[in-house]
Formats: structure tokens, sequence, C-alpha cells
């Protein structure tokens, strides 16, 4: 018995040892004590001994069903090996110690373990069997005595720890399925959250670029407006110093006609005619000469106008209004009509050469 290669392909030592001990003719754990046939195989005594019996008497019921044998000679039920049986009979045969030995072992150490509810459930319908096979075509535990005489008798059954070790691999097989789908969902997931926190990055530099080249477009408007209003405060600036340049001589006009006039009616009211005629003369001088200041400059029309400094903001008003992302598409656009040009150049020297 290979104990040791069987137990590294199963995942669990004790159940795949369970299995290595398995009587092939009761398929119950072999009984003390044990006997080894020259192929090396194990039987229970009281099995071989009915094998021996089935040897001796061919009449003799064959519970097996899968053994052939004539007189004392059988075959093994596991190898199919024949084997020759003495006049001692099964007494003949070595007993495995080793087998036994394990057993014994075994045993205790799944007294040491806690029983578990339902580890060895029993058959409803016959309350002392085992439910110890597993019917394929109903797809139920069931017992050896429903498969031979009750409603499983026509089904397809098979043992019911391949059946369950069977499934117990698909099951394991379907987690580890779901797990790695879980895992690729997982991985999505974290693609999506670095795609995430890339995109918000992303955009938190574009807007703060955006923002940077609105300000200076807003600095150049906040400039310009300056210089503009400037050259609009000189003007006014030079227009009310010329008004008032013009207003200061025209005062100063009016205030020396004033004092003419007021110098003149006093003299006609001076009686003496010597004393009139002493200061007429230079007074009407002065009075002509005064009257003559009339003649001070003047504004044009519509010096006061300011309409020179009218703006048509229209075209950059489009031009701000269309202000958008580049798509790309002008780019393109200009490449296709260099290749063209290039074409069209192309086509134009070979037409020379010919």
């Amino acid at each position: 018995m290979d104990y040791k290669s069987s137990l590294i392909q199963d995942g669990n030592p004790m159940e795949n040892l369970e299995k290595q001990l398995i009587c092939p003719i009761c398929l119950e754990m072999f009984t003390k004590p044990v006997v080894i046939l020259p192929c090396q195989h194990n039987l229970c005594r009281k099995c071989a001994c009915d094998i021996f019996q089935q040897a001796a008497n061919p009449y003799w019921a064959n519970r097996g069903g899968s053994v052939s044998m004539s007189g004392s000679r059988f075959r093994c039920p596991s190898c199919r090996h024949e084997v020759i049986m003495d006049r001692h009979g099964v007494y003949g045969l070595q007993r495995n110690l080793l087998v036994e030995n394990i057993i014994d072992i075994y045993k205790q150490e799944c007294c040491s373990r806690p029983l578990q509810k339902g580890n060895h459930p029993m058959c409803k319908e016959h309350e002392d069997e085992k439910i110890n096979i597993y019917c394929l075509t109903c797809e139920v535990p069931t017992c050896s005595m429903c498969k031979v005489f009750g409603i499983h008798k026509a089904c397809e059954v098979a043992p019911l720890q391949s059946v369950f070790q069977g499934q117990k691999t698909e099951l394991s097989n379907c987690i580890s399925m779901l797990v790695a789908g879980n895992d690729r969902v997982q991985t999505i997931i974290t693609q999506l959250e670095d795609s995430c926190r890339v995109t918000e990055e992303n955009s938190h530099q574009v807007k703060e670029e955006l923002s940077r080249k609105f300000d200076m477009l807003y600095a150049i408007l906040d400039e310009k407006k300056s210089e503009l209003l400037q050259r609009v405060t000189r003007e006014q600036e030079e227009k009310l110093s010329f008004h008032e340049a013009l207003i200061q001589q025209y005062r100063q006009q009016l205030e020396k006609s004033s004092k003419l006039v007021e110098t003149a009616i006093q003299s006609l009211d001076e009686p003496g005619g010597a004393v009139f005629l002493s200061g007429a003369k230079q007074l009407i001088r002065s009075i002509v000469e005064a009257s003559k200041g009339c003649q001070l400059g003047k504004i044009e029309q519509g010096f006061e106008n300011m309409d020179y400094f009218t703006l048509d903001l229209e075209h950059i008003a489009d031009t701000l209004r269309a202000i958008d992302f580049e798509t790309g598409e002008e780019e393109e656009e200009f490449i296709e009509e260099e290749n063209q040009e290039e074409e069209e150049s192309t086509e134009g020297k070979e037409e020379g050469h010919q």
C-alpha cells in the first residue's frame, strides 16, 4: 500500500487515510485481524473467510458478485491476481500488523476529535443502515438496502465518499473561479479609482491653468482700460485748461470794461467843460481800445465733444465669445492643406519635366 503518494494527492490526509483503510469486499474499515494476500493487498479476515468458503463450496451465495474462484483458488478483488490457498486456508495468510496499528491510531485520532453532528447519518427507511452511497439518478444520499430492496433499486449509484470528494472538488473549483472573478472585479475597481484620482488631479491642473490665462486677459484689459482712460483724462484736462484761460481773459476784460463804464459815467456828471475836456479824449480812446477786447479767442463749434474716443469692440467681443478649448481639428486641416499643396507642387514638377 502506497500511503505516502496517496496522502500527497489529497488535501485532507485523514480522509485519504480512511480511504486506504477500506476493505474492497465489505466496503467498511478493516476489521482486525487483517490478512495480507500474496499480492500485498489486504482483506478483513471475515471477508477472507467468506471468499475461502466460496472457493470450498461453489454453491455458496456469492456476496461480492465480482469475485471468481475455483476450488481453493480465487482472484484478488483489488488487482485480480490469482491467490492459491494452502491447507491452512485463511489462517495460513499472514496478518498485516502495520495496517492494524494504523487503524488503531486512526480510531484514537477520530475519538480524540469532537464528533460533529451528522457525521454518520442513518437511513430513515432502514434505521440500522448508514447512508453510505449516493444515488446519481435521484441525486440524494441513501443506503445500500435502499439500492438493493428500496426505491433506488433501479437507480445508478456511486460510493458516497467519491461523490462527496467530487462535489467538494467542484465546489472548490467554483469558489476559486468566483474568487478569481472577484479579484478581477477588485482590480477593475482599483483601476477605476486610480482613474478617478488622476482625473481629479488633471482637472485641477487644467482649472488652474485656465484661471491663470483668464487672469492674464483681465490684467491686459485692465492695463488697456487704464491707458485709454488716461488719454481721455489728458484730453479733458487740456480742453478744460483752455476753457478756464478764456474765461479768465474774458473776466479780466469784463472787469476792465466795467471800471471804464463807471469812470465814463462819472465824467458825464462833470459840470465843468474844461475839466471834462481834459480827460474826455483819453477816456474815449480807452473805451474804444477796451471794446476791441471783445475779439479775444473763441472755441470752435463741437470743441467740447469727445466722440473721437469711441471704441468698436464688437469684433473683440466676438473673439472673446469664441474662446474655446482646442480640438485638434484645425491642426489636422492645416496638415491636410500642406500635404495637398506638396502633392500639387510635385505633380507640377513632373509635368514640367515631361
